[in-house]
């Protein structure tokens, strides 16, 4: 498990016993918002309330390049594309980006259709597209390859968490004080969701 904190540092534990592996990773200067493991576990990508996103060795725990620079505030949701060679992020600044997992750069303009903070963001399992949701209570899909916006925004309440099913022909969001939504699929009452993940069965976790 990687979790990343308030006091800075990002860290590993064994998901057994709870103890922590190696030392803490130190290199962002803000609390840590969002962490996540690469596809094949050997990586680590960290957002921040610095306003950057850093790669890390998950074995060595030493930061993989430098620190990826473009966003104009607080970065609040990472993710990797299942094959690990992108990222993307969203942020305080209403923006989301992709970024090539290699050498940095960016894939695409950064991404300006929410009208408020980025929440949450995640890669399609095919790797085609992005749903992300923001403060503003809208989820949007975009094309991973161009950035362009797939059909119409989804209006709800503010969205905490988005995840696509293995199937990758709907997603769930996690809204405020609302419900878990499958889009086009189906309603699931529940309070106050936070985060949700699905695994390799289509059956999800909160």
């Amino acid at each position: 498990i990687v979790s990343g904190l308030l006091d800075r540092t990002v860290r590993i534990w064994d998901a057994t016993t709870g103890t922590q592996i190696g030392n803490p990773l130190h290199g962002h200067n803000a609390s840590i918002w969002s962490v996540a493991f690469s596809p094949d576990g050997t990586r680590i990508v960290s957002g921040s309330f610095d306003r950057t996103v850093k790669i890390w060795d998950a074995t060595t725990g030493t930061q993989i390049g430098n620190s990826l620079h473009g966003h104009d505030d607080s970065v609040l949701s990472v993710a990797f594309s299942p094959d690990g060679t992108s990222i993307v992020s969203g942020s305080l600044d209403r923006t989301a980006r992709i970024w090539d997992a290699t050498n940095g750069t960016q894939f695409t303009n950064p991404l300006h259709d929410h009208d408020d903070s980025v929440l949450s963001i995640a890669f399609s399992p095919d790797e085609i597209r992005i749903v992300s949701g923001s403060d503003g209570r809208t989820v949007r899909t975009r094309d991973a390859t161009t950035g362009t916006q797939i059909g119409d925004p989804h209006y709800n309440d503010d969205v905490w968490s988005d995840a696509f099913l293995p199937d990758t022909t709907s997603s769930r969001s996690a809204l405020v004080h609302t419900r878990v939504r499958i889009w086009d699929i189906l309603n699931v009452p529940t309070s106050n969701l936070s985060t949700l993940s699905f695994n390799v069965f289509s059956q999800y976790t909160f």
